[in-house]
């Protein structure tokens, strides 16, 4: 696993101003990080933003965040990995203060939700598209069981992926009202 993350910027992206809040795309499996910047436009983000791309090549220009054992349910320890390059990531291209809006597809919006569950004070409203969560207890879960911060969750309810009982943020600790 490249632990050191690429990235494709925004135009709007400086090393001179300390943004308030910045987008972070997140894409999904096999894809790579020239596939979500193209939403900002759409999207009327008025944010910097950045498109990193996960840190296992597939080939073919495609990239994991992790790899895949069973669709919706991954083993942690590789998904807390990618989780930490990309915190690896935000702490060498972002100022301490800087919040980030995360937005993710599929494997990107499970690393969405890592980010708030791992770092809920530096995260501001994530967005899941397709996505799903990790089964296992993260480190913020508790602060967020009593904050329930904003959090878009958007899917399609044709879904052949993702197994039903891992389509919801019901599905796992972190949106439960009580541990499991």
């Amino acid at each position: 696993m490249n632990t050191t993350l690429r990235d494709v910027r925004s135009h709007g992206w400086t090393t001179n101003a300390v943004p308030d809040a910045v987008a972070l795309f997140l894409h999904g499996f096999g894809s790579n990080e020239h596939d979500l910047g193209s939403l900002a436009p759409a999207l009327g983000l008025n944010l910097p933003w950045a498109s990193l791309r996960a840190p296992i090549e597939l080939g073919n220009d495609g990239a994991a965040w992790f790899s895949i054992t069973m669709p919706g349910n991954p083993e942690a320890g590789p998904v807390e990995a990618a989780t930490d390059a990309i915190w690896a990531w935000i702490e060498a291209n972002l100022d301490p203060g800087t919040r980030i809006v995360p937005i993710g597809f599929s494997q990107g919006g499970l690393m969405a939700s890592q980010l708030l569950r791992v770092q809920p004070e530096r995260v501001l409203a994530p967005v899941v598209l397709g996505g799903f969560v990790l089964g296992a207890p993260q480190p913020g879960d508790e602060t967020l069981r009593g904050s329930r911060p904003a959090l878009f969750w958007g899917r399609g309810s044709d879904d052949r992926v993702i197994a039903p009982p891992w389509r919801s943020p019901a599905a796992a600790s972190t949106f439960r009202s009580t541990p499991r």
